[in-house]
């Protein structure tokens, strides 16, 4: 009928029970003649054969196939809970890919597991589904195989073998109900430990009850490349032929039938496990999958299971270590030491005194280091397993090569973040304990993402070169001649002052008196630590270090006195305006964050590499201005502190490929995403969130964050991402993580990473082309460009008493605010974007706007104009280098509207219908954009036509 398609029926051809002698066939016998094997014609004289476990156990095991199945159906009988535990326990095998191919933990293998439990009574008929699958899940992390087997026979037959026969022939034992075949023959130890683990981290899941542990085991698949943090291949399994050879493995090879893949697993297995025993908590392997072929064609070779693949899970604390210390020089294990690790083997003395073997590997960056396990690996397969490097394909930091800064090409910037936040740390220091100042710091908080660690290109110390620069007094300006300078980003620091009854409650007044402090820091610093400064009124600049630090003062009481709003009836009341909730969150959450974030790097030290991953592919997909950096760390924040069923990620490429997971996967519509920061959530709290957010949930963002300081508004998320831009985030993930889960486990395929990090552009209808002179940060491409031009900056952090670097002067940046806002703001002042004069007459608007106050240019930008082009189109860039902008027309504003001569902007007349219609004026709009952005501007390319009505 319809659904013989989905059923396979397996023919298995089984002997007569009687036929063989069940003696001959115990795990000590012999079955193969060496003679035969190795087709001599005769044997050598004297020689005794080995024992062939495996292929004994493989006869018995069709001899037993019968009784097998009426064993399990008599103990299925009046058990409905086992049916159920099975289904359970099937899923939570298949989600770890432990269940299929040689050497699995089998339905079969699990069912008579539950049979065994049932039998020694720690699982009765009375139970429910649920129950047979925690004592099953429970015995499994308590038991393990490989060093106490366990048995189902009943009577014991003195003249049957014991479990100690089992335990020499074999790595796990598990014996079936006739005493003569071991159900996990052909399982490595490693596979075991492996299911044991996965069985340990489901109980603590199941008893956790911040997770849902439903979701977590049954529902989400554990493929390899998301559970491991690194993965390597061995592409060409027919080198393990070369493993038996140099391992002496023939009486092995005789055993498994010349199948040199199962030979040989188990040994390259625990070789690698013991070279990395303190570095790994786990040494997991593929099970190879024998494929299927026709009766009527020859069987497959061996060497046609394709590529074995390694996972290993790191123990963060010793993974990246650089040392191997061994035993004293005159004890007895130093030879094995010294045997084991060969020529990497050396005497050294330590500051204890002692003289030990010790290997030292070579890495300088903490990039090098996460590989350290990458070396040791190659040495060892190559040292005793005879595999040449080319084999070996190692995927465990194919991805960090996007995150990788300046010429440098090894560091991943870990170094670079240590030694900016080293910087703060000393100017926090001496803001405490300035003299002479009317009121004290009570509080210096950073809020850069540099100093949580997750800055995508941390800040490099610069100095810069005077001659790149038009001087103008004590300033350097932009040269109209010379590329754009290289991008200086201002490191922000929130300076909080004590409160005190000096403070005016007024808010023009309030910011009046922030501004005479900035004049003051300035001039404090200079004084008593020789700071170069340049101070202004929302904040004062400082170069340090060759960093530049944006100082902003805040008064504690400023937002409330914000909120104070006078009702018509003279009533004082505080309602949150914008400009307060601004306030709040650059002042108060802010702050709380980078310093929770700063806590969990501490904690977890990939979470800073993982996140500037994340932020590089968003940014790399044209999406940055879409969604918020806060909002990134605390998505990548989740993946660290709720990672079930995962552990959480101890290399930033398994971190990423989760947070693709996350982003595609989540159910962002009918879920709040709960970032448990600090701990500081119960799970009542969790629970209140949920159904707040179910009642709400018409009025809240389309992605909701929820923690401990922000259960209820989801701050990060309010204003964006949009919901179509969350769509499009979704559809990007899910494609990026296919894409490179490909690439990642083919290891015969050419690996380009980077391809998830060019973004498509078929979706987009017109694009801009930049000049690369004019981006600043151009050497932050994904594709790094292949001559480079000076930017008018040497690398230096020893400079004092200097002319101050242009500071955060990005003119793509600013021609991507004048497109977003409008033309006609500026009242026919046109600007051409020649860097120089940009920047000075942008100087000019913002401190001759009198009293009002901005807190940057975008302010001050947006304030000025009403929108033109933004009715019209989005514009998507990438801030990390990219070469162009790309537009997208907004539908809505192609439909012809009525004349109006209040609405003509963009657009012309028309007629259509004998009516005048007024319609946008791509034509016109296409050349504004190259006018606007005269010298920044290569070409605009128009690339469809959508916009012809």
């Amino acid at each position: 009928g319809k659904d013989e398609k989905m059923v396979t029926v397996r023919l298995h051809a089984c002997p007569d029970s009687g036929l063989f002698k069940p003696s001959r066939f115990y795990p000590s016998k012999n079955n193969i003649r060496t003679a035969w094997f190795m087709e001599q014609s005769t044997p050598k004289e004297g020689a005794t054969e080995p024992p062939t476990p495996h292929y004994n156990n493989s006869i018995l095991c069709d001899t037993v196939m019968l009784s097998h199945l009426h064993f399990l159906s008599n103990t299925a009988m009046d058990f409905p809970g086992m049916k159920d535990g099975l289904a359970l326990l099937k899923v939570w095998l298949n989600q770890r890919q432990l269940s299929k191919g040689l050497g699995c933990f089998s339905g079969f293998l699990v069912s008579m597991l539950v049979a065994y439990l049932l039998m020694k009574r720690k699982i009765v008929k009375m139970m429910s589904g649920y129950q047979v699958l925690r004592s099953t899940l429970q015995f499994l992390a308590s038991t393990d195989l490989s060093v106490t087997g366990i048995s189902l026979a009943k009577d014991a037959d003195p003249s049957l073998p014991v479990l100690d026969d089992f335990h020499q022939a074999f790595e796990v034992v598990f014996v079936d109900p006739s005493g003569l075949v071991n159900l996990c023959a052909d399982m490595t130890a490693s596979k075991y430990h492996q299911v044991q683990f996965e069985a340990k981290r489901s109980m603590e899941i199941l008893d956790d009850r911040m997770v849902d542990g439903f979701q977590a085991l049954l529902m989400t698949p554990k493929p390899m490349l998301r559970t491991f943090d690194h993965i390597f291949h061995l592409k060409h399994v027919s080198k393990l032929q070369s493993t038996c050879k140099k391992m002496q493995l023939l009486n092995e090879l005789m055993d498994r039938g010349g199948n040199y893949v199962a030979a040989a697993l188990p040994f390259v297995v625990s070789l690698l496990a013991r070279g990395l025993s303190q570095r790994a908590q786990l040494v997991a392997h593929s099970l190879p999958q024998i494929p299927e072929w026709p009766i009527d064609a020859e069987p497959p070779k061996h060497k046609d299971v394709g590529p074995l693949t390694f996972g290993l899970l790191f123990l963060p604390e010793f993974a990246a270590s650089t040392l191997e210390k061994g035993p004293q020089a005159d004890h007895p294990e130093a030879s094995e030491f010294r045997t084991f690790w060969g020529e990497k083997s050396e005497l050294r003395r330590f500051q204890d005194g002692s003289i030990c073997e010790a290997v030292v590997w070579e890495a300088s960056t903490v990039g090098q280091k996460r590989l350290i396990p990458e070396q040791i690996i190659r040495h060892l397969l190559k040292l005793h397993a005879d595999i040449p490097e080319s084999s070996i394909c190692y995927t465990g930091a194919l991805l960090e090569s996007v995150i990788r800064t300046g010429k440098e090409a090894w560091g991943t910037g870990e170094e670079a973040m240590v030694s900016v936040v080293c910087s703060y740390d000393d100017l926090s220091r001496k803001l405490w304990s300035l003299k002479e100042l009317p009121l004290t710091v009570t509080a210096v908080q950073g809020v850069h993402p540099a100093l949580r660690y997750t800055d995508v290109f941390p800040p490099i110390p610069m100095k810069p070169i005077y001659s790149f620069h038009n001087r103008r007094k004590h300033l350097l300006l932009p040269s109209q001649e010379k590329p754009c300078p290289a991008y200086i980003t201002p490191l922000k620091i929130i300076c909080h002052m004590e409160g005190s009854g000096q403070w005016p409650q007024d808010k023009g007044a309030i910011k009046r008196i922030k501004a005479a402090f900035h004049l003051q820091l300035a001039e404090l610093l200079q004084q008593q630590h020789q700071l170069v400064c340049r101070p202004a009124v929302t904040h004062t600049d400082v170069y340090k270090d060759g960093y530049v630090f944006r100082l902003q003062v805040a008064y504690h009481r400023e937002p409330l006195i914000l909120k104070e709003v006078v009702t018509p009836e003279g009533m004082l009341k505080y309602q949150e305006t914008e400009e307060s909730r601004q306030l709040e969150l650059e002042t108060l959450h802010l702050p709380y964050l980078t310093s929770s974030l700063h806590g969990l790097q501490q904690q977890h030290p990939v979470f800073g590499s993982t996140s500037r991953l994340a932020k590089r592919w968003i940014s790399a997909q044209l999406l940055s201005d879409s969604i918020s950096e806060e909002c990134v760390d605390l998505l990548v924040a989740f993946l660290f502190l709720h990672p079930a069923p995962f552990t959480p990620p101890s290399s930033p490429q398994v971190g990423f490929l989760r947070f693709l997971n996350l982003l595609a996967a989540f159910d962002w519509k009918n879920n709040p995403l709960i970032v448990n920061l600090n701990t500081g959530l119960t799970d009542s709290d969790c629970t209140e969130i949920k159904n707040k957010f179910v009642a709400a949930r018409s009025r809240l963002p389309v992605m909701f964050l929820a923690t401990p300081k922000d259960q209820w508004s989801s701050m990060w998320t309010r204003e964006r991402p949009s919901a179509q831009i969350l769509q499009r985030l979704v559809l990007l993930a899910s494609e990026s993580l296919r894409a490179l889960e490909e690439q990642l486990m083919d290891p015969l395929s050419d690996q380009d990473v980077k391809m998830v990090f060019r973004p498509p552009l078929d979706f987009y209808d017109v694009l801009i082309h930049l000049n690369p002179n004019q981006i600043p940060r151009h050497l932050e491409s994904v594709d790094r460009p292949i001559k480079s031009v000076s930017r008018g900056v040497v690398k230096n952090n020893f400079a004092t008493n200097i002319l101050f670097p242009v500071v955060d002067y990005d003119p793509v940046q600013l021609y991507l605010q004048e497109l977003r806002v409008s033309m006609a703001g500026w009242g026919g002042r046109w600007v051409a974007l020649v860097p120089g004069r940009l920047w000075v007459e942008m100087k000019g608007w913002l401190w001759d706007s009198g009293s009002k106050f901005f807190n940057s240019r975008t302010d001050l930008i947006e304030e000025a104009c009403s929108d033109a082009f933004n009715e019209l189109a989005l514009f998507f860039y990438d801030k990390h280098g990219g070469e162009m902008i790309a537009v997208l027309w907004k539908p809505l504003s192609f439909q012809p509207q009525p004349f109006k001569v209040s609405s003509m902007k963009g657009r012309k007349v028309t007629t259509l219908n004998n009516e005048l219609v007024c319609v946008p004026n791509v034509e016109a709009i296409l050349e504004d954009f190259e006018i606007l952005g005269e010298g920044l501007v290569k070409s605009v390319e128009a690339r469809t036509e959508k916009w012809t009505i």
